[in-house]
C-alpha cells in the first residue's frame, strides 16, 4: 500500500476515533473521508481494532517525539521533569486518544488488546525514564532509583493531574511531592 494513502487513512481514522469514540466510528465513514474504498482501509489494517491500535501507536510516537524535544541534558533534571510535564499536558489537550490510553479507557473498551496498550503506555513514559537517568548522572537523583517504577508512578501522577479541574496546582504539587517528599528538612 502506498505510504501516503495509508497516512491519509490513519489521519482520518484518528479524527473519527477522537470525535465519535471507538465504538461509534465507522470504517465506512473513515474510508469516505480518506477518499478510499472500504476494502482499502482493510488493506491498511486487519480490523477496526488493529486500525485503532495503529492510530494510537502513531499518536503516542508523535507525543513522545514532542516531549523528547523538551529534554536538554544540560538542564537540571528536576527542572526537566517540570518542563516535560508541561509539554506533555499541553500536547494531551489536542490528543484525546493518547489521554484515553494513559487513563486506561482504551483497555476497558478493548480488553483483549490491553497488553498491547500497556506496551504503548510504556513507550510513552520512556521520556520520563530518560530524565530520571539524566538526574542520576547529574547527581540530583539517587543512584539506586528504580527508574522504570518511578517513571510509571510519575506517569500515573501526570494523568491524575491531567484529569483534575485544577491541573496546574495538582501537577505542581505532585511533582513537588515526588522530588521533595513530605518530611520536614
Amino acid at each position: 500500500m502506498d505510504a501516503t494513502k495509508k497516512e491519509c487513512i490513519l489521519l482520518e481514522a484518528a479524527r473519527a476515533f477522537a470525535r465519535f469514540g471507538f465504538k461509534k466510528a465507522s470504517i465506512d465513514d473513515i474510508a469516505r473521508e480518506a477518499g478510499v474504498g472500504k476494502g482499502t482501509v482493510y488493506l491498511a489494517a486487519d480490523s477496526k481494532e488493529d486500525l485503532y491500535y495503529q492510530v494510537l501507536h502513531r499518536e503516542v510516537r508523535a507525543w513522545q517525539g514532542e516531549c523528547a524535544r523538551s529534554i536538554d541534558p544540560r538542564v537540571p533534571a528536576d527542572q526537566l521533569l517540570g518542563k516535560l510535564l508541561t509539554t506533555a499536558m499541553q500536547y494531551l489537550e489536542s490528543r484525546p486518544l493518547v489521554s484515553e490510553l494513559f487513563s486506561g479507557e482504551t483497555s476497558r473498551i478493548m480488553p483483549r488488546w490491553a497488553e498491547r496498550f500497556a506496551e504503548l503506555a510504556a513507550l510513552g513514559r520512556s521520556n520520563i525514564s530518560d530524565v530520571l537517568r539524566i538526574g542520576i548522572r547529574q547527581g540530583l537523583f539517587r543512584a539506586d532509583l528504580e527508574v522504570d517504577a518511578v517513571a510509571e508512578i510519575l506517569q500515573d501522577l501526570h494523568m491524575t493531574a491531567y484529569r483534575s479541574p485544577d491541573l496546574g496546582t495538582r501537577a505542581r504539587v505532585g511533582l513537588d511531592l515526588v522530588l521533595n517528599g513530605v518530611r520536614a528538612r
